[in-house]
């Protein structure tokens, strides 16, 4: 039975995306080490290294379900190495003396490496597709709201008026820039691995570089992947940037996730998570609508965090020309990361797509606090009469008298002193309507619509 929970018989779905986790499992995984053993055995014959015939049949028994699986883990369990087994059970299936050949030249972790590559470039595709769902998503959320006025916050407490549009084009640009360090990781990332016991390539081909280099070559045109310009096997830095690229956008999803757990509370009521009859919120308490989903999000952002931690700790510790104690933590990390980390966008994606908008209750807290959210506003016309400073001086003793006594903004504005000859009671309503003090939100949301894709 399943002891994780992107595996539950019961949550997999809430905490990891299916499509990610087919990437990342077992059977997935052996057909990767086949693939690689196949182009390496392709690309040796394509150099004139061994057999055509050889290479040929090497690539056809290189099926994953042609494999003892119970072999390859009492193999794995026996040697306590995770790829002897499989070739020898590779070498054995081979007709004639192509077994021979399996796995000439390359030392585990050349196959394992290029295999987690493969991997991730699967992850890569997925991820930038799930990406472009998302952008299209955000993009028809903050164009419809270009314009729906409501209440900004700083430090948890109503600042100035915006636009909820604007709010949503924020998210838009950061994923814009996500989307953008993608698109600039992909060649770094795409690199494989062939280079021998300690990356010097000494038993491939000693005394010819050239054939090496050239078989080197044909093994990576083989898979679709990059040449390395030297042996990577304690350099992780290019799989560390694509998990915390990645890591990067699932916090986004937390973020937002959080936003609208707070705007969704019944104090907001602004915004709310997609909901139909028979969505529950409690089991004892019917009238509860809770952010349940957005509160999936959050959980799973919060999960990713610490994978961030354990990739660098693979660059921080990783000794001499191999360290499989770091090695190893890739095995783990990176299919929790985007298992779980896929979801949450997944997810998101599905909230913002349904999420129900409260324009009418975003309209009454503008109003919530009797025009002092507009404090600005009347600060800047009147010291456009007095100095700013002053004008600060006088519109905060008149703020605070009014939130100290449960006083009109507008009454202290208007009997002031050093107000009245110069802004008049009328000019004061005028200055107080939050719906007119949105400055240019719905200009730098047009900037971020007319953006295009990298």
């Amino acid at each position: 039975m399943p002891a994780h929970m992107i595996d539950s018989l019961f949550f997999r779905d809430l905490f990891g995306s299916a499509a990610m986790r087919t990437i990342f499992d077992d059977m997935t995984l052996l057909q990767k080490w086949l693939d690689v053993e196949a182009a390496i055995a392709r690309g040796q014959a394509r150099a004139g290294f061994i057999p055509q015939a050889a290479a040929a049949e090497i690539t056809r028994r290189a099926r994953a379900e042609t494999m003892n699986i119970d072999a390859i883990k009492a193999g794995i369990d026996k040697t306590v190495h995770p790829l002897v087994a499989l070739i020898w059970q590779l070498s054995q299936h081979c007709a004639g003396d192509a077994g021979r050949y399996v796995h000439w030249g390359a030392t585990t972790q050349d196959v394992m490496d290029t295999a987690i590559i493969l991997q991730l470039r699967d992850a890569y595709s997925l991820v930038t597709d799930t990406l472009d769902m998302l952008i299209a998503t955000l993009r028809r959320l903050a164009a419809a709201h270009q314009h729906t006025p409501i209440a900004a916050r700083t430090h948890g407490q109503q600042a100035l008026p915006t636009t909820f549009g604007f709010k949503v084009a924020v998210w838009l640009a950061e994923v814009y820039r996500h989307q953008e360090r993608f698109v600039q990781l992909r060649p770094r990332l795409l690199v494989g691995e062939y280079a021998g016991a300690v990356g010097t390539l000494a038993g491939l081909n000693e005394g010819d570089a050239v054939d090496s280099l050239m078989i080197q070559r044909f093994v990576m045109e083989e898979l679709g992947l990059g040449v390395p310009p030297i042996a990577w096997h304690t350099s992780r830095d290019h799989i560390v940037e694509f998990a915390h690229t990645f890591n990067m956008l699932v916090a986004l999803m937390g973020r937002i996730a959080h936003e609208i757990i707070d705007l969704q509370k019944r104090e907001f009521g602004e915004v709310e998570e997609p909901f139909e009859m028979g969505k529950v919120g409690s089991s004892t308490m019917p009238q509860k609508r809770n952010p349940m989903i957005c509160e999936s999000i959050l959980t799973l952002g919060r999960l990713c965090r610490e994978k961030a931690s354990t990739a660098l700790d693979t660059l921080l510790y990783n000794e001499h020309e191999r360290d499989w104690s770091s090695f190893q933590m890739e095995w783990v990390y990176l299919a929790e990361l985007f298992v779980m980390g896929q979801r949450a966008v997944e997810m998101m994606i599905g909230v913002l797509d349904g999420l129900i908008v409260y324009p009418d209750k975003m309209r009454q807290n503008l109003d919530l606090t009797q025009g002092l959210l507009l404090a600005e506003r009347v600060m800047f016309a009147l010291g456009q009469h007095i100095g700013r400073q002053d004008a600060h001086d006088v519109v905060y003793e008149c703020a605070m008298h009014a939130f100290n006594n449960g006083t009109l903004f507008l009454d202290g504005l208007a009997d002031h002193a050093r107000v009245q000859p110069h802004v008049s009671r009328a000019a004061l309503v005028a200055l107080l309507d939050p719906v007119q003090y949105t400055g240019l939100a719905a200009v730098f949301v047009q900037r971020v619509l007319d953006r295009e894709n990298p």
